[in-house]
């Protein structure tokens, strides 16, 4: 089987819109949470939300593109745009061996509220013949390959929160079983605006607090929900070899993958975790986990009661006596919930963690709970060199995908 490396990452996120912003405020524990103000929320039971900053679209892509271009394609564009810079790709293979693998868990929700408000007071007559092109989840893969040149595989996933990490393990096996010899993948998401929060809030999924830094705090036990957050993460994965014989930079090395379904609930993690336990270890599997290895554990840990807790059953279900001297930690207390995004900036975050020795804290711990007891780098990051790293994402309606990462070793 070949072996696939990373070899571009691009990072558009609420604590940095380029990787080396992103990296320097993640290992440093900056909160991108605050006051929502991409709509007026003052009487909306939630208030707070993990926003891009300082970004304007026409920084990165002529007025024109952007009137065509729902946010979560413009995002996926610009994240996608700056992991083919890192990367040197275009120019360097095949159009039709590089392929696109980036979703979006809901899509073009900007477009839809606008377009119906459209369709309400003015008929049908108002709404844009860019309405369908604009809304639908593919659109970040299409114009990705569009804009690359990309005639190889193009494949849009859809699985909520897992969405990202489920592009970068699919497009690794791709990979791995020649279909393609690179492909740009990850994932976008652009859903704070009044419906998306309202129907987040009114399923008791998100923090009510309303205190920036102490609404998205994951294992803590006065967690009461998530925070929904913004933006895109997109990496180059590249068969390995033909990164060498380029001269490409290799951040990592992808080494396994492992996807399940709970088939339980619709948004609830089985309480079991058996679903996420089983994908944890197809992934160490493939990886060729041995006992010893020291690894890096970057959580989904939403901030929501049911799910830090069963993700902690899992780790336990899985490396038992030795899940005590895990490094885990998640990066969602500083990044909010990217959804169809999150995967892939973890998947980032755990590229870094490889290549600083740095682990990444788990911002705003204060109070302990009894059913998550294992060390979750409480708000600092600490010096740690891994063997592996580990990310995982876990879904509505049950997705679970397990990435596993090494440093890259010739």
């Amino acid at each position: 089987m070949k072996r696939v490396v990373i070899t571009g990452m691009g990072a558009l996120t609420p604590i940095g819109n380029t990787v080396d912003e992103f990296s320097k405020n993640v290992m440093g524990g900056k909160c991108g949470i605050d006051f929502i103000t991409k709509f007026d929320a003052s009487t909306f039971k939630v208030k707070v939300a993990a926003e891009l900053k300082n970004f304007d679209a026409t920084d990165y892509l002529e007025k024109n593109e952007v009137r065509k271009m729902d946010a979560f394609t413009q995002y996926a564009v610009i994240a996608a745009e700056q992991a083919v810079t890192d990367s040197g790709i275009v120019g360097n293979i095949a159009p039709e061996r590089l392929g696109v693998y980036i979703g979006s868990g809901i899509g073009g929700m900007d477009t839809f509220i606008n377009q119906t408000e459209k369709l309400l007071s003015g008929g049908e007559r108002k709404v844009s013949p860019f309405f369908i092109p604009m809304m639908i989840s593919n659109m970040a893969s299409g114009t990705v390959a569009i804009r690359s040149g990309a005639k190889g595989p193009c494949l849009p996933i859809v699985t909520a929160c897992s969405t990202s990490t489920h592009e970068i393990g699919e497009a690794f096996r791709a990979i791995k079983h020649g279909y393609a010899d690179a492909i740009i993948a990850g994932g976008a998401e652009a859903t704070i605006n009044p419906l998306c929060v309202a129907g987040f809030t009114n399923m008791t999924a998100l923090s009510t607090k309303n205190i920036p830094l102490e609404s998205s705090i994951p294992f803590d036990l006065r967690r009461d929900g998530f925070v929904v957050g913004e933006g895109s993460a997109v990496i180059v994965l590249e068969e390995m070899e033909h990164a060498k014989a380029r001269g490409a930079k290799i951040y990592a090395e992808v080494v396994g993958y492992g996807n399940s379904c709970d088939a339980y609930h619709i948004t609830a993690p089985h309480p079991d975790a058996e679903g996420a336990a089983a994908a944890i270890r197809i992934a160490l599997k493939e990886a060729s986990y041995e006992d010893g290895m020291k690894i890096y554990y970057n959580a989904h840990g939403t901030s929501t009661p049911l799910n830090d807790k069963a993700e902690t059953v899992a780790i336990k279900k899985v490396f038992e006596e030795k899940a005590k001297d895990i490094r885990i930690s998640s990066t969602k207390s500083m990044t909010g919930h990217m959804l169809g995004a999150a995967g892939a900036i973890e998947a980032i975050v755990c590229a870094l963690t490889l290549s600083k020795g740095m682990i990444a804290p788990t911002i705003g711990y204060k109070e302990k709970d009894p059913d998550c007891d294992l060390d979750y780098t409480p708000n600092h990051c600490v010096e740690a060199e891994v063997d592996l790293a580990i990310s995982t994402s876990l879904g509505f309606g049950g997705h679970n995908g397990v990435l596993a990462f090494r440093k890259f070793e010739d």
